[in-house]
């Protein structure tokens, strides 16, 4: 394995499994529940994992999702520390309350394994973000840096990693209670694109709303520009995730390489895993991207 320690990572950074085991990151997944049965976060391990998550929600079904345990913790990072020292990045906190297991796990470990380092992190991201975070600290793994350096520079820069997001679609906000019946017939009716992004804490903030596809992609384009390491000279990593709208995602990308031109041929785009597209449905699409340190 590359590097001096071994990184592992949660299901939900929303980046194929093919890459994340092709960086030698070792996954621990989560899973959602439809009708009393489990699935799951497959990571497009399956090719026909995300069609059926989306025919259970067309079929009118609300996916559910748990948190990962304590004990799913040390089982997956038991035989980890048995290997070498051990860098866990958790999916972050202002998304799921599993981290603070994940720290207790680590506490009861690092009795059983005194010779070994283990640090958990927080990554204060999620889905794609999280997953630019992890491929970050698999950069600086695979350049030699130590877990003590590869640590401090991800406590550093969770903030700095921007999930900027709108949904086209609120029929799924209103089928979970999210959003009111009326209040997402009206904004359907009015072609309404709520604007969100994430704070400092990790949790999503809608601060704005817009009347169409061209108008959301628009003020995503303008809060990039706003914040990315450069402005519109960024050329950093850029990832572009979807839930079932991959026209949209395609269209985002193409107004981010024109405004931003040294991106172009370099964004990567994937879709949105079941487990986050539980509580955000389809229609959902988001741009994340280093920058200056994200607000309250």
């Amino acid at each position: 394995m590359a590097g001096s320690f071994i990184l592992s990572c949660e299901s939900t950074v929303d980046l194929p499994f093919s890459y994340i085991d092709g960086r030698n990151i070792p996954v621990l997944f989560y899973s959602y529940m439809v009708d009393g049965k489990e699935y799951a976060d497959d990571m497009e391990r399956d090719p026909e994992a995300l069609g059926r998550f989306y025919r259970f929600i067309s079929d009118g079904k609300i996916p559910k999702t748990t948190q990962l345990n304590t004990y799913h913790y040390l089982d997956f990072l038991r035989p980890l520390l048995e290997k070498g020292n051990v860098l866990h990045i958790a999916f972050g906190s202002g998304m799921t309350n599993s981290v603070a297991n994940a720290f207790e796990a680590a506490e009861m470990l690092k009795a059983e394994f005194p010779e070994r380092k283990l640090v958990v992190i927080d990554s204060y991201c999620s889905s794609s973000g999280y997953g630019m975070l992890v491929d970050f600290a698999a950069d600086m793994r695979d350049e030699g840096k130590s877990i003590e350096e590869t640590t401090d520079w991800v406590n550093a820069h969770a903030h700095n990693i921007h999930h900027q997001f709108f949904t086209v679609d609120l029929q799924y906000f209103k089928r979970s209670g999210r959003v009111s019946g009326p209040a997402a017939t009206i904004a359907t009716i009015l072609n309404i694109c709520p604007t969100m992004r994430l704070n400092k804490a990790g949790q999503i903030i809608a601060y704005g709303k817009v009347r169409g596809r061209t108008a959301a992609i628009a003020e995503t384009v303008k809060m990039m520009a706003a914040h990315a390491e450069g402005g519109t000279c960024y050329s950093n990593k850029c990832y572009i995730c979807n839930s079932n709208c991959l026209d949209s995602a395609l269209a985002l990308k193409e107004a981010i390489e024109k405004n931003f031109p040294a991106l172009k041929d370099k964004i990567r785009i994937c879709e949105i895993g079941t487990i986050i597209a539980s509580h955000c449905g389809p229609g959902t699409v988001a741009v994340f991207f280093l920058g200056d340190e994200r607000a309250e």
